[in-house]
């Protein structure tokens, strides 16, 4: 029937609306691009320093965020240390952006009150022409880190890596977590990777301590990332 057709279509609607602007999302997904012309080396030559430019030199933010890097930086092998004594040097950047998204909503509309479905009203609840709809406008936040790897000696940038979401949630802070675990899962990844790490919401607001889910996809084509 018509009216079931357009039942199913307003629930799948306002459902993948739900998913998309509620704050009760489960996973966060991040898009990873990565520029490699990393050699491997070894373990023993893995130690670094982190690199400010002179609006970071004295934030706090900053040093809240190396820390999570750090953090992630020691699960692949690097070693912090003071930076005469680093092989590598490590720079952040980071941002936030508001974009705003408009989403068609159906419009709940009908000339004969409900209950009355039968005979006198066979289109349901949507009347005879199915439902109207109407703009609504969300605003949506996106996220983006990059981790920039260079070696100190010559200045030869060896990796660098960015990971971007977006969603409901206003707050740098609370996603970083996550952007910092999605830029250095699986490093390092080949020059020119475009892929997506997808991490479960931890609900005390962190990211949980359990593997990234693996690329989805790689690509040759570079996609460059913005970052403030």
């Amino acid at each position: 029937m018509i009216s079931d057709r357009w039942t199913r279509r307003a629930l799948l609607m306002l459902a993948a609306l739900a998913v998309t602007l509620s704050g009760c999302t489960t996973y966060v997904t991040s898009q990873v691009t990565a520029f490699s012309a990393w050699d491997g080396g070894s373990d023993a030559t893995r130690t670094y320093a982190f690199t400010r430019n002179p609006d970071q030199q004295h934030s706090i933010e900053q040093s809240t965020y190396e820390n999570l890097v750090a953090d992630g930086l020691s699960a692949q092998a690097f070693r912090q240390v003071p930076q005469p004594q680093a092989h590598y040097l490590v720079g952040l950047a980071y941002g936030s952006r508001m974009d705003t998204v408009t989403v068609a909503q159906p419009v709940f509309y009908n000339p004969w009150p409900s209950p009355y479905w039968g005979p006198f009203n066979p289109w349901g609840p949507w009347g005879p022409y199915g439902p109207a709809y109407v703009n609504q406008s969300y605003p949506v936040y996106s996220h983006v880190l990059a981790v920039r790897i260079t070696d100190k000696v010559s200045g030869k940038e060896l990796y660098n890596v960015s990971a971007r979401a977006s969603g409901d949630d206003p707050s740098l802070v609370r996603v970083m977590p996550y952007l910092v675990r999605s830029a250095l899962a699986n490093f390092p990844l080949q020059n020119g990777t475009v892929t997506q790490v997808k991490l479960p919401v931890d609900k005390n607001g962190g990211a949980p301590n359990e593997a990234p889910a693996a690329p989805a996809s790689a690509a040759s084509m570079p996609a460059a990332a913005q970052a403030k």
